[in-house]
């Protein structure tokens, strides 16, 4: 069923047929904010030097089917996944023994837990955690089988595109239902798109934190606003924008961005106040002060973006201050692909229930099945035998412990990356099994570049969740809602829309 569907989907195109829906996708877009900034691949820095240029995100030009079990099953096990990567951010001592085999082969992460210990030395005055989380998956397609759930990876940091990904719902639902815009098809007959609420989801995360933060520690008291850390270069700028203006204009509360180069410029900590308050002064109004209850980072999550030790200070400067971090520094070492792993793991420690006391058994298997195999490369483990066989190798990827797409290895260059670098950085990736996706799916995609694609596609669905705990473990607040569906060329490895592998789509659910 699941190749089958696939079949004669999505229907042929006439040239006008086209031309209609990428000229009605393209202008919808721009009008709705289906945006993003161009890169200077397309459009040169001598071509836009005020930056003031916007064109269409990548976006397919259908919706894609996708099984409604397996889209059911992922909202269902959101709020487990919240729940256990929060008790896992609790747990140092644990954290702690898994980072320390990465420590002295990754650098990015050494200095993440140099940041911890610091913050701790001196003493954290923040016990609330904040986590804006995406649980990443793929139908897992095999012959003769129902699909099945398989979780790719979960993000606990700068989890993007719930702002861009509900107004793809948005668009094509009204391609649906104003016909004739697309030619007629069964699946097109079927329905619209689920509900997508990413944006209310998340930016109620960042407002029950908010509120969460309590009344101002400054002396005397000072308005109280949310900061969004960013990238200096941000591109996808308008997926941002749509959670800062629910905050501004449904929740009411002073949402300001800042770029990483400036938090030492605009931020402070008054040395005099041991409660250590985080002072915005927003450069536009130097003589405006707000107290920063929560801070957001859209930005740090990879090691480019720590371009001297002056990044290294202010992200020390953010940890040690008494605004709710979503993420902590903790929490964004959660997200190491080494932990998902050690999480899957099929002998030894049951990690899972450990964490997930309480959790009624049923539901852990559940969470389980969604692991795909996965293997460390020790010198006498499994993965180790796996990568290095180029047969074997042919169904694997090979992951680092980094966010944002374009980081990892796969299938018949596994072996010969493994060999180029020394033996003993192999522990600092991870092996696991590709996700088998239904073989004869189609899509045709509108990049940003206004160039149009159409072909044999792989789609990726994104769970959005919140939660906001206590160092204690104790869960104030455990939300799902929303979802991402990213869509590449077969042929393409690597999936993130803002590296420029994926488009945004949206689901047809069957």
């Amino acid at each position: 069923m699941a190749n089958s569907i696939y079949e004669n989907y999505p229907p042929q195109l006439t040239p006008e047929q086209q031309e209609f829906l990428v000229t009605a996708t393209k202008d919808w877009a721009i009008q709705n904010g289906l945006a993003v900034r161009p890169s200077p691949a397309i459009l040169p820095e001598s071509a836009n030097p005020n930056h003031v240029f916007a064109t269409n995100a990548p976006v397919t030009l259908f919706p894609s089917p996708f099984p409604r079990a397996c889209f059911k099953e992922a909202e269902a096990l959101q709020t487990v996944y919240n729940q256990l990567y929060a008790a896992i951010t609790c747990n140092e001592e644990w954290l702690g023994k898994v980072i320390e085999d990465l420590i002295d082969v990754d650098d990015f992460v050494a200095n993440l837990w140099k940041t911890h210990l610091a913050v701790k030395k001196e003493g954290y005055v923040q016990n609330l955690s904040l986590g804006l989380y995406r649980s990443d998956y793929m139908a897992d397609v095999t012959p003769n089988q129902p699909p099945s759930l398989k979780q790719v990876e979960f993000n606990t940091i700068s989890s993007s595109f719930g702002g861009l990904s509900s107004l793809v719902k948005s668009l094509h639902t009204e391609l649906l239902t104003s016909p004739p815009s697309y030619p007629p098809h069964p699946l097109l007959q079927s329905g619209t798109p689920p509900d997508n609420t990413a944006v209310e989801t998340l930016s109620g995360g960042l407002a029950t934190a908010h509120k969460a933060y309590g009344p101002s520690k400054s002396s005397p008291e000072l308005p109280l606003c949310v900061l969004f850390i960013v990238q200096d270069e941000e591109r996808n700028v308008f997926d941002q924008l749509a959670l800062l203006r629910r905050l501004t204009g449904f929740h009411k509360i002073p949402t300001f961005r800042v770029k990483s180069s400036q938090i030492l410029n605009e931020t402070s900590i008054p040395t005099s106040d041991s409660s250590r308050p985080l002072i915005y002064r927003p450069p536009h109004s130097p003589s405006s002060a707000f107290e920063v209850t929560t801070v957001y980072l859209r930005a740090y999550y990879s090691p480019d973006e720590y371009k001297s030790s002056r990044d290294w200070e202010a992200r020390t400067h953010l940890e040690r201050s008494a605004a709710i971090k979503c993420p902590t520094v903790l929490n964004q070492l959660s997200g190491c692909k080494k932990i998902q792993q050690v999480l899957a793991e099929p002998t030894g420690p049951d990690h899972l229930t450990s964490f997930l006391n309480g959790v009624d058994s049923s539901i852990i298997a559940r969470l389980r099945e969604t692991f795909a195999p996965q293997y460390d490369l020790s010198t006498n483990g499994q993965g180790r035998d796996l990568a290095l066989n180029a047969e074997t190798a042919m169904k694997h990827v090979l992951k680092p412990q980094r966010e944002g797409g374009g980081n990892n290895i796969y299938k018949a260059d596994i072996p010969e990356y493994l060999r180029r670098i020394p033996e003993s950085d192999w522990k600092g990736w991870v092996l696991m099994e590709l996700i088998n996706p239904a073989e004869n799916a189609e899509n045709v995609a509108l990049r940003n570049d206004g160039e149009v694609l159409r072909g044999n596609v792989i789609s990726e669905l994104g769970i959005y969740g919140t939660i906001l705990w206590e160092d204690t473990g104790k869960i104030l607040h455990n939300d799902q809602g929303g979802w991402l569906l990213r869509t590449k060329g077969k042929e393409v490895n690597e999936g993130g829309v803002a590296a420029g592998f994926s488009s945004l789509d949206s689901v047809l659910l069957y």
